[in-house]
């Protein structure tokens, strides 16, 4: 099964213990094979993008603009600091996250995310450095121009993972 599969499954877990459901075990079959769903962690707002960390805790965004962190026994931290405001309308807000290849050497995280700016909103990603409280020296490194009336790009935002490509 793809990297990306796995990833929507175990997102699919979060987002299910999200809904306010009881910790639950269910299985199904795909055309890649069995997969099992296991509630992980409960209590998150609309959970986007997921990432692990190597010590296999889980960076794990929600819609609103929080980012959190996800314990190997199903956790919740608080909210984590620095991560840049967001445009939450429809299906814009706080996105996609990403550790960068080096994360072990240099703790950098990489965000995507709906920003409002003047003339509306775009789609923006920044990468900062996982430090003890959140997110460290947070820059900008890319940003959608130009930008479109507010909400037409959350619409349908740009780069997700789950759909395997940006668009």
């Amino acid at each position: 099964m793809s990297r990306v599969a796995i990833a929507s499954v175990l997102l699919l877990a979060v987002a299910q213990a999200a809904c306010g459901r009881e910790a639950a075990v269910s299985a199904g079959t795909t055309d890649q094979g069995q997969v099992r769903l296991v509630t992980v962690a409960q209590g998150l707002e609309h959970p986007w993008g997921i990432a692990f960390l190597p010590d296999g805790r889980a960076l794990v965004t929600e819609r609103p603009g929080r980012l959190r962190i996800v314990g190997t026994d199903g956790t919740l931290s608080d909210p984590l600091a620095g991560v840049p405001a967001v445009d939450a309308v429809k299906q814009g807000g706080l996105l996609d996250v990403a550790l960068d290849p080096e994360f072990a050497s240099n703790r950098l995280v990489y965000l995507s995310y709906a920003e409002q700016r003047d003339g509306g909103n775009g789609t923006t990603v920044a990468r900062g450095r996982l430090g003890e409280r959140g997110l460290e020296a947070v820059e900008v490194i890319f940003r959608q121009q130009p930008t479109v009336a507010s909400g037409i790009t959350s619409v349908r935002d740009w780069c997700s993972r789950a759909t395997g490509a940006c668009s």
